[in-house]
C-alpha cells in the first residue's frame, strides 16, 4: 500500500505549481469535518497545512474512508491540486489559497484521543507536556524550534568549514577531573573499583588538539553535568565549541563576532552592530551587580560609602568599618505602595539578606524609617547623587562588596521583570572582560579559578602570580590575587551568558605556577590533569577558544524563557526524563557486572 502512497510532495509545500497536477501526501489528520456529502481534512506534515477535500458524488470509497477518520490519524492521500473557490481561501496559511481533492485514501494508523490537543490555542501543563513529548513536538511552536535549531547547525558547521576549521569529535568516556561542577560517573565492567567520567567540556582534548597541531578545531557537541537546575540549565546540554592556535583575544572575539552576526541577519534578518559593546568585569559589577547584565533597562547601583563615612547611623558606620560598602538602587517614579516595598524586602529575604533599608521620596519629605538616622548633609549627598524626585523609592543594601553586588543586582532584576521595565524590542550584545583570574572560596578556605584553571593570566601580571606564591599572609595573598586579571572574556545577550573562552595557558612552568595558588599539589595535579601536562612539554603553541551554549543561544533567537522549549527531549527542573522515566533503578544483575552494590 505504501508504493501506490510515497510521498511526492510535502503538505506544507503545495503551491501554484502544483495546480492541476495529481500529488501523493501522507500526514496526520489535523482537523477533520463533514459538511453532508463533502468531507474536509486539514492534512498536517513537518511543513505545515493543507486541506483536503472528498465528495461524495464524485468518490464514495474515498468518502467512506473520510468520513472515518479523526483527530491524528495517519493518512495518505492522492489526488489533483486545484485552488480553493472564491471566498473560502485562508490568507493565513501558506496553502490556503489551494485544495487536494482526494482520489484516494489508506489510513497508516489509527490514534487514540489525544491527553491534550496539539493545536496551539490549548494550555498545557508542562509535566504533561514532557511525559508525552512525542505530541508536544507535533505543535507548530515546537516544530518550529526545532527547525530553527537545524538551520543553527547548518549554518554552524558551514560557517567554521569557510574559515578553515576542522571538525574533530572527543571522547563521551574519559577522566574525572573534578574541577567545578560534579561529574557525572560510569562504573567500569573490564577495570572493577575504576571509573570513567561523561565529559563536561572538551576544555583538555581540544588544548591537546592545539598541540597535535590542528590549528583550527570545532565541535557541535553534547556536555554533561551533574549540578543543580534552573530554566536555563540542564543536565546534559549542547556547546558549539571552538579552538585556534597562535591567536591572541581579538582574533577569537572576531571569530565569535562574525558567527553571530552571520547567524542573526540569515536566519532572523538582523543586522547587529560591529565591533561588539565592551564591559569589563569591574564596571559590569559597579553598576549592575552581575557579570552578565541585563542593560535594557535603567535602574543602575549606585555607590554611597562615600557620603556616609561620617555617619552616626550605626549599621551603615559598622559595616563601613568592617571594610563593606554602601549602595542602592532607585526606582524613579515608581510610587510604590507600602506592601508593594514589602514584597520586596521578603524577596532579599529569600536571598538570605536579614532586610532591605528603604526611602520613598515624597513631595516634602523623604519617608522612612531610617532618615532619622541620617545628618542634613547625607541626605543633600543622597538627594544629589540619586536625582531623587517625587515618587521615586530607593533600596539600600549594606555589606561586603560581592554580598551587595548579589542582594542589588537580583533585587534589580526582579523589579525590572516584575514592573515590565525591560525593552524586549531587540538584542543588546556586548563582550565583559578583565576577569579576575582567581577568587577566595570561603566555603573551601581555598582560591578558584573563575573560569577554568587553564586561563592565561593578562600578560605582565605573572609578577603577581610570583609575588602571592610567596607571600605567606592571607589577606595581603588575598589583597595580591584580586589584582590579577585573566585573559578571559564572555559574550552576553539580554542579561545572558551566552558563551565564554579565554587564552589557555600554554607554558608548564605557569600551568604549574596556578596550581600551587589553587592549592593544587604536584601529585594531584598529575593525577587529574597530568595527560595535559605532558602534552604541554612537547611544543604546545599559544591557543584560545571559545564555547557557546548552543541552546541557550537558540532559545534567544526564538525568543524563549526556557531552554527546554528548545531540546527535543529535556529533563525537568530535578533532573528526570518523563518520557522514558530516567534516571531508573536497574537489576542486580547489571550492577554485579559492574561491581556496585547500592546501599539502602
Amino acid at each position: 500500500m505504501l508504493k501506490e502512497f510515497k510521498r511526492t510532495v510535502y503538505c506544507g509545500h503545495i503551491s501554484e505549481e502544483h495546480l492541476g497536477k495529481k500529488v501523493v501526501l501522507n500526514g496526520w489528520v489535523h482537523r477533520v469535518r463533514n459538511h453532508g456529502g463533502v468531507v474536509f481534512i486539514d492534512l498536517r506534515d513537518r511543513e505545515g497545512i493543507v486541506q483536503v477535500v472528498v465528495e461524495e458524488q464524485k468518490n464514495p470509497e474515498a468518502y467512506e474512508i473520510a468520513d472515518r477518520l479523526r483527530s491524528e490519524y495517519v493518512i495518505g492521500v492522492v489526488g489533483t491540486v486545484r485552488r480553493r473557490p472564491p471566498g473560502t481561501e485562508n490568507p493565513n496559511l501558506k496553502t490556503g489559497y489551494y485544495e487536494v481533492e482526494a482520489e484516494k485514501i489508506a489510513v497508516f494508523n489509527t490514534s487514540d484521543v489525544l491527553p491534550f490537543p496539539v493545536d496551539e490555542e490549548t494550555p498545557v501543563s508542562e509535566e504533561v507536556k514532557l511525559r508525552y513529548r512525542y505530541l508536544d513536538l507535533r505543535r507548530e511552536s515546537m516544530k518550529e524550534n526545532l527547525l530553527f535549531r537545524h538551520k543553527v547547525y547548518q549554518r554552524v558547521r558551514r560557517f567554521f568549514d569557510e574559515k578553515g576549521f576542522i571538525e574533530i569529535e572527543t571522547p563521551f568516556l574519559t577522566k574525572s577531573t573534578p574541577e567545578g561542577a560534579r561529574d557525572f560517573i560510569v562504573p567500569s565492567r573490564l577495570h572493577p573499583g575504576k571509573f570513567y567520567a561523561l565529559p563536561q567540556s572538551p576544555q583538555l582534548f581540544k588544548q591537546i588538539l592545539m598541540v597535535a597541531g590542528f590549528d583550527r578545531y570545532f565541535q557541535i557537541v553534547k556536555c554533561l553535568r551533574d549540578e543543580d537546575l534552573r530554566a536555563d540549565r540542564q543536565p546534559e546540554f549542547t556547546q558549539i565549541d571552538f579552538e585556534m592556535s597562535f591567536v591572541e583575544e581579538e582574533d577569537v572575539m572576531q571569530v565569535v563576532e562574525e558567527l553571530v552576526c552571520d547567524l542573526f541577519e540569515n536566519l532572523l534578518g538582523i543586522k547587529l552592530k560591529r565591533p561588539f559593546d565592551r564591559l569589563s568585569y569591574e564596571e559590569a559589577m559597579e553598576k549592575y551587580g552581575s557579570d552578565k547584565p541585563d542593560r535594557r533597562f535603567d535602574l543602575n547601583l549606585v555607590e554611597l560609602s562615600d557620603i556616609f563615612k561620617n555617619t552616626e547611623f550605626k549599621v551603615f558606620r559598622s559595616v563601613l568599618e568592617d571594610g563593606g560598602v554602601i549602595k542602592a538602587i532607585n526606582f524613579k517614579s515608581s510610587d510604590l505602595t507600602r506592601s508593594q516595598i514589602d514584597e520586596l524586602v521578603n524577596y532579599v529575604q529569600t536571598l538570605g539578606a536579614k532586610g532591605l533599608a528603604w526611602i520613598k521620596v515624597e513631595a516634602d519629605r523623604l519617608n522612612s524609617p531610617i532618615v532619622k538616622f541620617f545628618s542634613q548633609q547625607e541626605i543633600e549627598g543622597l538627594r544629589q547623587r540619586l536625582n531623587l524626585e517625587p515618587k521615586d523609592v530607593v533600596f539600600f543594601s549594606a555589606g561586603k562588596r560581592e554580598e551587595v553586588y548579589r542582594i542589588l543586582g537580583n533585587l534589580r532584576l526582579h523589579i525590572a521583570k516584575k514592573y515590565n521595565l525591560i525593552n524586549n524590542s531587540g538584542f543588546d550584545v556586548f563582550w565583559v572582560v578583565d576577569f579576575p583570574l582567581l577568587e577566595w572560596d570561603e566555603e573551601e578556605k581555598r582560591f578558584v579559578s573563575v573560569h577554568h584553571p587553564f586561563t592565561a593570566p593578562k600578560e605582565g601580571h605573572e609578577e603577581l602570580i610570583d609575588k602571592a606564591l610567596k607571600e605567606e599572609n592571607l589577606d595581603e595573598k588575598k589583597r595580591i590575587i584580586s589584582q590579577i586579571r585573566s585573559r578571559a572574556y564572555d559574550l552576553v545577550i539580554n542579561g545572558y551568558e551566552i558563551g565564554g573562552g579565554s587564552i589557555r595557558i600554554h607554558s608548564l612552568e605557569l600551568q604549574d605556577k596556578i596550581f600551587k595558588l589553587l592549592g593544587i599539589s604536584e601529585l594531584e595535579a598529575q593525577e587529574k590533569f597530568g595527560f595535559l601536562l605532558n602534552a604541554l612539554r612537547y611544543g604546545a603553541p599559544p591557543h584560545g577558544g571559545f564555547a557557546f551554549g548552543l541552546d541557550r543561544l537558540v532559545a534567544l533567537m526564538r525568543g524563549l524563557d526556557s531552554i527546554r522549549d528548545v531540546i527535543a527531549f529535556p529533563k525537568t527542573q530535578k533532573g528526570i526524563c518523563l518520557l522514558t522515566g530516567a534516571p531508573d533503578y536497574v537489576s542486580p544483575k547489571q550492577l554485579k557486572e559492574v561491581h556496585i552494590k547500592v546501599l539502602e
